[in-house]
């Protein structure tokens, strides 16, 4: 699915999969080797996330239950806990740099789109 910034219409990503069943969402991208651009992982529901086991830094977007962003982190490092933000229902996993080049700021909505016709939050 795509990730658009509801605002500004902005593609944040086109390939992000979904981490809604207990064991995707506790394996999430750990052991992996890279997160290409365009991709990620959205991850619900999830209040914080770690980035423990992990080779790459990341973006992290935080969702409340409306897709309204709530919280952000760029570049977490390999190693790290997350932040946790008042309101955080999910959570989205980017490549590092995402969020400064889509220019994502909190407040903004962020919608899941399966195509054309089929907006979700």
């Amino acid at each position: 699915m795509k990730l658009v910034i509801q605002e500004s219409g902005q593609l944040v990503g086109y390939r992000i999969a979904e981490a809604y069943s207990f064991l995707r969402r506790f394996r999430g991208l750990m052991l992996t080797n890279a997160l290409s651009e365009g991709h990620g992982l959205h991850i619900r529901p999830c209040r914080a996330v770690h980035s423990f086991f992990m080779k790459y830094s990341i973006d992290v977007l935080h969702l409340d239950p409306a897709g309204r962003i709530v919280g952000m982190e760029k570049q977490l490092k390999p190693g790290n806990l997350g932040t946790t933000f008042r309101g955080t229902h999910s959570i989205v996993e980017l490549p590092a740099g995402t969020l400064e080049q889509a220019e994502v700021q909190i407040g903004q909505t962020a919608m899941f789109v399966n195509d054309e016709r089929h907006p979700t939050n």
